[in-house]
């Protein structure tokens, strides 16, 4: 009898454990940063490289840093999404092109818009990797203090916009300190 029971109570635990799995969004990446200060940085800027950024640059505004390169398909497809809201919106993009030729990345955003008010070239991609980027694109939003408040997988959609963003930067620019 007690043979029997051995694989059954593996069989059973295995079971829970895929069924706790199961009820996880398998999109949502878990990150490490969230509620964590952004990573510190200092990058060239795209459209002057004789000009840097960094984060302490940013510190007291709330901000979107978005992660892209002109060789990401997903890239395009948020891409329209990210310059309409770059016109109405009053909380800045900032673009860290990943792992890309400037050349390259400022053609594309001549040809395609620019919604950002910089774009910071991370062509070694180690300041992504300290973000903990898994690929590109992904979008985080960052707080006053210079803290991560949410990040995001994958392209931006409206829909993503509207009901995950949008709330929390509303939220955001209530909380004590807004200039």
């Amino acid at each position: 009898m007690t043979r029997f029971l051995v694989p059954l109570a593996v069989f059973v635990a295995l079971a829970v454990t895929l069924a706790a799995g199961l009820r996880h969004d398998p999109h949502e990446l878990p990150s490490a940063l969230v509620g964590k200060p952004a990573p510190a940085f200092q990058l060239p800027v795209l459209m002057s490289p004789e000009g840097t950024m960094s984060a302490a640059d940013l510190k007291g505004k709330i901000w979107l840093l978005n992660v892209w390169a002109s060789w990401c398909t997903a890239c395009r497809t948020e891409h329209p999404v990210l310059v309409d809201f770059a016109t109405r919106s009053p909380v800045p993009i900032y673009g860290l092109n990943y792992k890309d030729q400037p050349a390259a990345a400022r053609d594309w955003l001549r040809r395609l818009g620019n919604p950002y008010v910089a774009s910071l070239v991370d062509a070694d991609g180690k300041v992504g990797i300290d973000f903990g980027v898994y690929g590109v694109p992904e979008t985080y939003v960052i707080d006053r203090a210079g803290v991560v408040r949410y990040r995001q997988v994958g392209p931006v959609t409206p829909d993503i916009l509207e009901r995950k963003i949008l709330p929390l930067l509303r939220q955001l620019e209530q909380e004590p300190g807004h200039a």
